[in-house]
C-alpha cells in the first residue's frame, strides 16, 4: 500500500492551499491568491475546493492501490500453465472430449443425488446450488437447524460413499 505521506494527496490536505504537483516544479494556490484571482469568491469556496481537491487526490490514491492489488508479479509465470492460451486448433479438437466429459460428469452428479432420499436432496440442493445457509433452510421448513445439518452430513456421506464406488 502506497505510503501517503509521499503522495499528492498529503502533498495537499497537509499544506494550507491548493497544491498542484508536476513533473518540473509543485505549485501552491493559497487563499490569498485565490481570492486575488477569482473576484468575488469567498474563503468558503475556496474551502470547498480544497475538500474536493482532497478528495480528489484521495481517491487517485484508492486507484492506485487497486491497481497495484491487482499487479502479479511476472517471476515463475512463464513455468506455469496459466499464462498460455491454448490455440483454436486445439479448443476445437478438445470440444467434443470436453462435452462428453461435462455429460459424464452431469450423470454422475443425477445418479449420487439419486441415492438421497427426497428430503436429504431438497435440502441439499438448497444449501449447496442456492447458497441458503442451514437456519435459512430450517426456517423455510419449519424445523430446528440440526435436522438440517444432521440430513445435510447424511446426505453428504451418501454421496461421497456413492462416487467412492464408481
Amino acid at each position: 500500500m502506497k505510503d501517503y505521506r509521499d503522495s499528492d494527496y498529503a502533498a495537499n490536505k497537509y499544506a494550507r492551499g491548493l497544491v498542484y504537483l508536476f513533473a518540473d516544479k509543485t505549485v501552491e494556490l493559497t487563499l490569498e491568491d485565490y481570492l486575488r484571482g477569482t473576484p468575488g469568491a469567498t474563503e468558503a469556496d475556496f474551502a470547498e475546493l480544497k475538500a474536493l481537491s482532497d478528495e480528489i487526490y484521495l481517491e487517485q490514491v484508492r486507484d492506485e492501490n487497486r491497481q497495484t492489488n491487482r499487479d502479479v508479479s511476472l517471476d515463475g509465470l512463464d513455468e506455469t500453465d496459466a499464462c498460455g492460451v491454448p490455440s483454436a486448433e486445439e479448443i476445437l479438437i478438445d470440444q467434443p472430449e470436453q462435452a462428453a466429459r461435462r455429460e459424464r460428469m452431469r450423470q454422475q452428479a443425477d445418479q449420487a443425488l439419486s441415492t438421497l432420499t427426497e428430503i436429504q436432496r431438497r435440502r441439499y440442493l438448497l444449501h449447496k446450488v442456492d447458497g441458503l445457509t442451514m437456519r435459512e433452510i430450517a426456517v423455510r421448513e419449519g424445523v430446528v437447524h440440526t435436522k438440517i445439518q444432521s440430513s445435510l452430513m447424511a446426505a453428504e456421506r451418501k454421496i461421497k460413499k456413492y462416487l467412492s464406488a464408481t
